[in-house]
């Protein structure tokens, strides 16, 4: 811990620990006959809950205080045609057991666990299809949520089809009607593109979602908020420890792009308003954990 209630969190891999999660193509499993098919599948899950388990203990062993779950640790889960229920895999029971050892393992390390679905997960998109296979998504993230005690699954708000006013309308009636389990740890992030946090809070306040504060897609999509005018609205929509994200830009503020993301995380682009209460803060960085321990030192001999 940098200091008292900030953990810094890791997405999803690593760049140098050797920890890798498997995953496949629906092209690949739909080759196979069924036997075959759910067989590697179950290889696979139990291959993934396996290494979760050994990328709990290496994030204890280099201070970092959360992780983000890949959202292919059931490879092709839910996919139309090569998808399937947990309990169709042989030796299920195991499999589960082993996800749920792994929540056991990041509660005893303090480590806070989470989600971050793929951006084709869009609720109000106007597509039957979309919405429906978004739906499927944050329910099977949220059955593999409640196996490792994960207490975040975040989304973006989506799109705004010409009307931002419409679309926000939708959310929120897409967002009523998802089952407690989804909306229990479901969260709301602003991008950056389309919805800002002043688009989100009023979502998150109807809804009671929380707003996962994604700084550096404020910087790059702004509102008239301040960055501490921001923190403190989404910190609000919190019924527990906030989460939020932090990136820099891979060519810098003036760069083509500012909003590809760098190797590392500049401090200056960590805001001081972040420090001195609880907090996780998701480090997005290609360098991951090796990016996740420069900021450690660097925010340290800063602040």
């Amino acid at each position: 811990m940098l200091n008292t209630g900030l953990r810094l969190g890791l997405c999803c891999q690593f760049a140098l620990e050797p920890i890798k999660f498997r995953t496949t193509t629906a092209t690949a499993m739909l080759r196979l006959s069924d036997t075959e098919r759910l067989l590697r599948l179950a290889d696979l899950c139990r291959h993934n809950a396996e290494a979760l388990g050994v990328a709990l203990d290496a994030c204890a062993r280099l201070w970092i205080g959360a992780f983000r779950i890949n959202s292919q640790i059931l490879p092709v889960k839910t996919h139309p045609a090569a998808g399937y229920a947990i309990r169709e895999l042989p030796g299920w029971e195991q499999i589960v057991e082993r996800f749920v050892e792994s929540g056991r393992r990041a509660a005893a390390l303090g480590i806070r666990l989470s989600f971050h679905p793929d951006q084709f997960v869009v609720l109000n998109s106007p597509n039957a299809s979309t919405h429906g296979h978004s739906v499927a998504e944050l329910e099977y993230h949220s059955e593999v949520a409640e196996w490792v005690g994960a207490d975040v699954i975040n989304i973006h708000g989506g799109g705004a089809y010409g009307d931002k006013g419409s679309a926000l309308s939708l959310l929120c009636e897409r967002l009523a009607g998802l089952p407690n389990r989804v909306r229990d740890r479901l969260t709301l992030e602003n991008d950056d593109k389309v919805f800002t946090p002043s688009d989100l809070l009023p979502v998150c306040r109807d809804t009671g979602l929380p707003l996962v504060y994604d700084v550096h897609h404020h910087r790059c999509n702004p509102d008239g908020l301040s960055i501490a005018e921001a923190t403190a609205l989404a910190r609000a929509t919190w019924n527990r420890e906030p989460l939020f994200h932090i990136s820099s830009p891979r060519d810098g503020w003036d760069g083509p792009k500012p909003e590809r993301h760098h190797d590392f995380i500049e401090a200056s682009d960590f805001p001081p308003e972040w420090l001195g209460w609880p907090l996780t803060v998701d480090v997005e960085a290609k360098a991951k954990e090796l990016a996740v321990g420069r900021l450690k030192r660097d925010l340290s001999a800063l602040f």
